[in-house]
């Protein structure tokens, strides 16, 4: 069900809102820090690739399972505070157990928590998007983005340094820090009646709830974004780096290799809503990124060294930093803001399927056929995003030039 999302009418001063692109920005750098070195790390310790993508997948999978029972949660609450904050203490709890446990079930759940910290992004969207009127969602979506894309190149960015200095578990450290310091921050923040889901006070009907889930555009969006997320969570969050360390990269060269990704990464995610979509257009947009993806993808197993992979990674994050956030902004732009949590958390469980699924594959798919197996099973997915989008495009096309023709007739 579509409705139309009233505006708000209590935007907070500009300094509150910086203040929570801060904590945003704490929030997924507490988390990023030690992703770089994560398989390297598992390698060192002995896991198995398929264990290796059993362990990165679980991020993927509490996610799966908790995001839309708290999108729904929020909604039912009017809420979206407190879900901020327990991320926050979920990624803390997440780090102290890297540091604690190093056999496969202890390093499991402790990836399995930080999916949990990752599920209440619910909250921050959909608290950030109420902020802004329904026709600038892609926007706040893209500012949103690029202070998530801030905080993950800072932490993925120092990740190579810390464990070539200090070893591995200074980057969980690190991320244990960077978390307690944008709690700190989000304590600041302040719900407006404008921000709650129900500012009258009564709480949503949860059968009302639902029905946004029936959604088509909501469904489209959604499944588009499980090849997405399937595609970046096989390569720079996922095995890139041990692609990399295969070829000679150390600690150091990880580092590089984070910022010649992520930082094209985190200036599409800005300049995608503000400038390129509206020269393209959404969908073109989109559709541009997942082809460059999937370019950038099939040839990494085809890169001898490490500068060459390092010029492909750029073009790879910048075509990824293109269509995540338009994504984002599409799933809940038509959505009321009573129900956008639910829509939200539909929309982020339905991407983590893509999150969980695409290195559980892959991990298999590596240990059968080498790295390459799951470089090419990703660029598969992006092409088939790509060709998703052509024919919803060709399907659109095909039907205004039917009613077109209809309406020749008819004169």
């Amino acid at each position: 069900m579509t409705t139309a999302m009233t505006a708000t009418t209590e935007r907070p001063p500009r300094r509150v809102r910086w203040l929570f692109l801060f904590a945003t920005l704490c929030f997924w750098c507490s988390m990023y820090t030690y992703v770089p070195i994560l398989s390297p790390y598992l390698e060192h310790i002995g896991f198995r690739y398929s264990l290796i993508g059993i362990v990165l997948g679980s991020y993927g999978f509490m996610q799966l399972l908790v995001r839309f029972p708290l999108g729904l949660w929020s909604d039912r609450l009017g809420r979206r505070k407190p879900f901020v904050l327990a991320g926050f203490a979920a990624g803390a709890a997440g780090c102290l157990m890297f540091l604690a446990f190093t056999d496969p079930v202890g390093v499991t759940a402790a990836r399995a928590m930080t999916g949990v910290c990752a599920s209440a992004w619910v909250a921050f969207t959909v608290l950030y998007a109420a902020w802004y009127p329904p026709q600038e969602a892609t926007r706040a979506m893209g500012e949103l983005s690029f202070a998530t894309g801030a905080g993950q190149l800072i932490g993925m960015g120092m990740s190579g340094f810390l464990a070539d200095a200090w070893g591995y578990a200074a980057t969980f450290r690190a991320g244990l820090l960077a978390g307690l310091l944008g709690a700190a921050a989000a304590l600041f923040i302040r719900e407006t009646r404008g921000t709650r889901a129900s500012a009258s006070g009564n709480p949503a009907r949860t059968a009302d709830l639902l029905a946004v889930t029936r959604d088509a555009t909501l469904l489209k969006v959604s499944g588009i974004s499980v090849l997405a997320h399937a595609v970046l969570f096989i390569t720079m969050f996922g095995f890139t780096p041990s692609y990399a360390v295969k070829i000679g990269a150390g600690d150091a060269e990880l580092g590089v290799l984070v910022f010649a990704f992520m930082i094209p990464h985190t200036a599409a995610s800005w300049l995608s809503a503000r400038h390129i979509a509206p020269c393209l257009g959404e969908w073109r947009t989109v559709l541009a990124g997942f082809v460059l993806s999937g370019l950038c993808t099939a040839v990494i197993p085809l890169i001898p060294d490490i500068p060459l992979l390092y010029a492909t990674q750029a073009v790879n994050g910048f075509a990824q930093g293109m269509h995540l956030p338009l994504l984002l902004g599409l799933a809940i732009r038509h959505i009321d803001l009573a129900k956008r949590a639910t829509a939200m958390g539909f929309y982020q469980a339905a991407y983590a399927l893509g999150m969980f699924s695409g290195p559980f594959l892959a991990g298999w798919l590596n240990d059968a056929f080498g790295l390459a197996g799951g470089f090419v099973f990703a660029a598969f997915a992006a092409f088939a995003a790509a060709g998703f989008i052509l024919y919803g495009s060709l399907n659109r096309s095909a039907r205004r030039a039917a009613r077109a023709g209809g309406k020749e007739r008819a004169l």
